[in-house]
């Protein structure tokens, strides 16, 4: 019997095994420290003092919780800082990741990564209810595009289960598919409400080829549930259990401020809602309309409802510099989210880009419609082009050089590492108040096909030389000679809030660690204190949470290089 309890009583999940793991950490802990303690010695952190005393223990398991992260933040740089030559553009770090320096940067990705969370969903209080089209209030269209229609949406109350199945939340579409089998040739009437009766935003495909089946809806639509949530992938989609039928291929994308969420995704069969026989009267089923194309079930995807896409913002609004800057360091950040995570979007434009405001009245951009993104474990963001009759992407427009002009061919690849970025520098002439300049507006036509970086028109001259340069690197025709979005975007985040490192000619890197704990702290504590967060905070957490020395040095050489050959 005493054989067979030494392995349960010494298992991983025991005190017995735990208490022994420490010991073997602290044994192990202080070896370390005899053999390379002296190579890496640190200057003493100094104490931190409080009305109890030393700040620790009892006095620091007191501090709000926001507090206690700074002062750990802070021990923990104290304890990894080392003291180097002075850095400047003339005299580079040889090797950043020999140094401690890199220990610091881990720092801020462990702190920010975690934190950097889109907002609350709207559905969050209502976590196993959403997924079946009979639980929501379907309001008026918001718009269509080439494969779906949008409208808005919500769920009015919390029934109960045989409150459920007594009554319908949604009389009016039941009774459009009653008066539609009767022949009525007239869409339905539903009443407006206010904007803010509707949080919610319903996208219904429209299922011509894929079949009625569960299975095969999700298999042709599957990149539509890219951005999904795990709470929207949990349950079941019609009759097809999620357990049973994962989408097999596609990558997961994490949560991200500047991303989409799909909060919830279901099969259902297709009803006649307001402006169908005026808007896509072709796709609709058979039993809806005779002359009808399509299948009877399809595929709908809940989310967010916003006020406005980006086009729609910049026709009745004209940002200033700065709040341009802002907008166009957040499409880059989504775009770099979606590169870490081997996705390209392919189809970005500014109709593909929904707006709200914060507390602040600052716009908040967030990226939608992935229907022909590119997210398959398998390839990552190189797609073999072997024949014509692969799919390169969805916007020929803003579609990047390197792709449209690319012939298709054995061992023939095209590397979609750069291409989001590249039409992320062609929206910014349209967040900057210009036409963009290969949507083919008057005599200044340009095609990504065939282009020259000279040929791009000229940004105003109130525009930063920072932001001018990035939209120009941004355009090259060259990827290898083109910015990443991750080196874009920390260019212009030392441009908005690194004046006071990249003003100094000779750069320490205490003095960069120094500036990094004073923005991590004001992230962190304004991310605490505001009553919402604001974007300009998230964009400060994305670049602390994607924080790499190499990366960051790089930028700011940069920065002073274009800055000094202008001067």
């Amino acid at each position: 019997a005493s054989a067979w309890r030494w392995p349960w009583r010494w298992a991983w999940w025991s005190p017995a095994w735990r208490s022994s793991a420490g010991l073997r950490r602290r044994v192990a802990t202080s070896r370390w420290e005899a053999a390379w303690g002296s190579r890496w010695a640190a200057p003493e952190t100094p104490s931190v003092r409080g009305r109890g005393g030393l700040l620790g223990g009892e006095t620091f398991s007191h501090l709000p919780r926001r507090a206690q992260e700074v002062v750990a933040l802070q021990t923990s740089f104290m304890k990894e800082r080392v003291v180097l030559d002075v850095w400047s553009p003339l005299n580079p770090p040889v090797n950043v990741t020999e140094c401690h320096v890199f220990f610091c940067s881990y720092s801020f990705q462990t702190v920010f990564v975690g934190k950097n969370k889109p907002q609350k969903d709207p559905l969050s209080s209502f976590r196993w209810q959403g997924f079946k089209l009979e639980e929501y209030l379907i309001g008026q269209p918001i718009g269509k595009g080439c494969s779906a229609a949008v409208y808005e949406a919500a769920i009015p109350f919390c029934p109960s289960p045989r409150d459920r199945a007594e009554s319908s939340p949604l009389p009016a579409v039941q009774q459009d598919r009653a008066a539609a089998s009767q022949g009525a040739e007239e869409e339905p009437v539903v009443k407006h409400q206010p904007k803010r009766a509707f949080p919610l935003a319903i996208k219904m495909m429209w299922n011509i080829s894929a079949g009625s089946s569960s299975e095969a809806i999700l298999d042709a639509m599957g990149r539509e549930l890219v951005p999904a949530t795990g709470v929207a992938l949990s349950g079941e989609y019609g009759g097809v259990s999620c357990r049973r039928k994962p989408v097999l291929g596609r990558k997961k994308l994490q949560p991200h401020p500047n991303i989409i969420q799909v909060i919830r995704a279901f099969t259902s069969s297709v009803p006649l809602l307001p402006g169908a026989f005026a808007d896509y009267p072709d796709v609709l089923p058979l039993s809806l309309n005779p002359r009808g194309i399509g299948h009877s079930r399809t595929l709908f995807l809940v989310m967010k409802n916003y006020p406005f896409t980006l086009r729609q913002y910049l026709q009745e609004n004209t940002p200033d510099v700065r709040l341009s800057t802002v907008m166009i360091l957040q499409l880059l950040e989504g775009v770099d989210h979606l590169v870490r995570h081997g996705i390209a979007h392919r189809d970005l434009k500014s109709d593909n880009i929904l707006v709200e405001f914060d507390s602040a009245g600052c716009p908040w951009l967030v990226i939608t419609d992935f229907g022909c993104c590119l997210a398959d474990e398998n390839i990552g963001l190189r797609l073999p082009f072997t024949s014509s009759y692969v799919d390169r992407g969805g916007n020929g427009c803003l579609m990047a050089p390197e792709v449209i002009t690319a012939s298709p061919g054995p061992g023939t690849v095209i590397n979609y590492s750069k291409a989001d970025a590249w039409a992320v520098g062609a929206i910014a002439y349209e967040i900057l108040g210009l036409a963009n300049p290969f949507y083919g507006h008057g005599d200044s036509t340009l095609e990504s096909r065939s282009y020259w970086e000279d040929q791009l028109p000229s940004l105003p001259n109130h525009v930063p030389l920072e932001v001018k340069q990035v939209i120009k690197m941004l355009l090259q025709r060259d990827p290898n000679k083109r910015l990443s979005a991750r080196m874009a975007a920390n260019v212009l985040h030392l441009s908005l809030w690194g004046d006071s490192v990249v003003a100094s000619r000779t750069l320490k890197p205490d003095q960069m660690v120094a500036w990094l704990l004073c923005q991590s702290a004001a992230t962190l504590l304004t991310n605490r204190l505001a009553e919402k967060s604001q974007v300009e905070t998230k964009m400060k957490m994305c670049f602390l949470a994607n924080l790499e020395f190499e990366d960051l040095w790089a930028a700011i050489f940069l920065l002073l290089a274009w800055r000094g050959h202008s001067g």
